[in-house]
């Protein structure tokens, strides 16, 4: 997905709702600090959006723009209605987010989740194509390891869970070694 395509999804998610406050939770949410993220960080054709100040109407979205929908079919790619829960984050997450418009959003807001807090998300949740956007994440230097580490420590887990999640942040900074020639 392009910067122009969430930006799409935004003015197109804020018309349905009448809510021109949109959160994005989902890895599309890259964009709002990096709008031209690397290539390998926009593989998803879908956008997990929420209406800031209507979240019951989340469905709506999903119902309107969602995946096989029209709006799909046409432009190849979706929002997804999300609720706030979706995502674990971090605390001060929303102190945190990054505003996306412009033109192309005709005056509706995407909050993007901050690079750091859309990490650790993905980090704890844990799936491979979550995993391998955090790689790809810290391959391009887009975050650093001490902030990983601080958001995590006030991210609300399971003590298990948080375990896990510190040894994959480890695992994403310790060297590789080298394949056999």
């Amino acid at each position: 997905m392009t910067r122009d395509q969430l930006e799409h999804i935004v003015r197109a998610a804020a018309d349905i709702v009448k809510d021109d406050e949109l959160i994005v939770v989902g890895s599309q949410a890259i964009l709002g600090s990096f709008p031209d993220a690397p290539p390998a960080l926009l593989i998803s054709n879908e956008a997990d959006v929420y209406p800031k100040n209507k979240p019951e109407l989340a469905d709506l979205i999903d119902g309107t723009i969602g995946e096989l929908s029209p709006f799909h079919e046409t432009f190849g790619y979706y929002a997804h209605g999300v609720e706030e829960a979706t995502a674990t984050l971090p605390e001060g997450w929303k102190d945190r987010l990054i505003p996306l418009y412009g033109d192309n959003t005709r005056g509706a807001t995407g909050w993007c989740l901050e690079v750091h807090d859309l990490v650790v998300s993905k980090l704890v949740a844990g799936r491979e194509k979550d995993l391998e956007f955090t790689r790809e994440a810290v391959r391009h230097r887009l975050v650093a390891e001490d902030i990983l580490r601080q958001r995590l420590a006030v991210t609300d887990l399971p003590e298990e869970l948080r375990t896990v999640v510190e040894r994959r942040i480890g695992g994403l900074y310790r060297p590789r070694p080298e394949p056999p020639a």
